[in-house]
């Protein structure tokens, strides 16, 4: 493979992405996909709707991950969720960070991409702190803080971090990965299909249905468009255009710094584009293309200083949070619960604990106002 074939299948790596990307913000604009309102509708309301909507887009990207492993299409040990190594301190604490914040701040990071699509300004200034914040826990102050700290708290694994892969390994069985992966996906599925009143929505199918297909789709895209399996420069295996270097699917936090990275330093030839960044973009286009053909594109500013100070906090905890986790309610969510790591588990279990605390919080605000 020539230089010039690398760069053209680069683009159309970048634009493949986009378009999942695109499909995302507008599924989740239409359908009103949110992991922070799931969670809300539940503690608050009793209402586990939009929690089904989560569990159903868990469950295909499952299926549809492990499928493609079983057809051979990818190497599910080549992502970042799949290694020996758990830094489950981090995850833990780091997803707790993580879902402090995006209560605070009214929505995770991709809530808040879809939300500046449809005009919300307050996540316009999420955006952005949010971003600083997770640049400089990649490799600012925070980060050496992070390094120094949680992350020295690891657990080594003598396989992968990805139970299916994991277990098969200790029974000796390659199929089995593919079994419990399957039955795990399956039973999220048949959950959220349990409810009548789920079912009786399309926005819900849809959501269910678009966003875990989403996750899936970006996986195929990275796995197996964008690998090369001997690049012409360094005639080793490469997954183009990927910020791990690895497999990717969608997540939200870092890109969210390498997007202000690449618009801050665009003259920098070194700054090209990567899929996280046009993620990030296609997910607040998808979003204000479709506000725009509903009509439901509105300005929307901050309401109080107190509701200023609450989302800039939150966006430090999101930002902060999510890179000490490896990953958002997205990334570390569906994209990584998608692979059944155990960190991913330790991670979203720290970011609905957070969320729940925040929640707490905000009804004893309301109780004392």
């Amino acid at each position: 493979m020539e230089m010039t074939e690398i760069q053209a299948q680069t683009t159309f790596v970048l634009w493949a992405a986009f378009a999942v990307a695109f499909v995302f913000g507008t599924v989740a604009q239409r359908t009103h996909f949110c992991t922070m309102g799931a969670i809300s509708d539940v503690v608050n309301m009793g209402d586990w709707t939009r929690l089904r909507m989560w569990g159903m887009a868990a469950g295909i990207a499952m299926l549809g991950f492990y499928g493609m492993a079983a057809l051979g299409w990818i190497d599910p040990m080549q992502t970042i969720y799949s290694g020996s190594r758990v830094l489950w301190l981090s995850a833990l604490l780091g997803g707790a960070l993580f879902g402090f914040g995006m209560v605070l701040a009214s929505g995770c990071g991709s809530k808040t991409l879809v939300r500046i699509g449809a005009g919300n300004l307050k996540s316009l200034v999420v955006f952005v702190v949010m971003g600083l914040a997770a640049y400089a826990t990649l490799s600012g102050v925070t980060a050496v803080l992070r390094d120094r700290s949680v992350d020295q708290v690891v657990l080594h694994l003598d396989s992968s971090a990805a139970l299916p892969l994991w277990l098969a390994g200790q029974w000796g069985v390659p199929g089995a990965a593919l079994g419990l992966a399957g039955l795990v996906g399956l039973a999220l599925v048949v959950w959220a299909l349990a409810s009548r009143d789920f079912r009786a929505s399309i926005d819900n199918w849809l959501a269910g249905i678009g966003i875990g297909a989403t996750v899936v789709a970006l996986w195929w895209v990275t796995g197996v468009l964008a690998f090369v399996p001997e690049h012409p420069e360094t005639l080793e295996a490469v997954f183009l255009t990927t910020d791990t270097g690895v497999m990717e699917s969608l997540t939200f936090t870092a890109p969210m710094a390498y997007a202000l990275e690449w618009l801050i330093f665009f003259s920098d030839a070194s700054k090209v584009l990567t899929i996280g960044v046009v993620s990030v973009l296609g997910v607040v286009l998808g979003s204000l293309v479709y506000a725009l053909l509903s009509r439901s594109f509105h300005w929307e500013g901050f309401g109080s200083t107190q509701d200023t100070a609450l989302h800039l906090i939150g966006a430090v905890c999101m930002g902060v949070g999510g890179v000490t986790a490896m990953g958002c309610t997205i990334g570390q969510g569906l994209s990584g619960l998608s692979t059944l790591s155990l960190g991913s588990l330790i991670a979203v279990a720290g970011i609905g604990l957070g969320a729940v605390a925040a929640l707490r919080l905000q009804i004893w605000l309301l109780e004392r106002a």
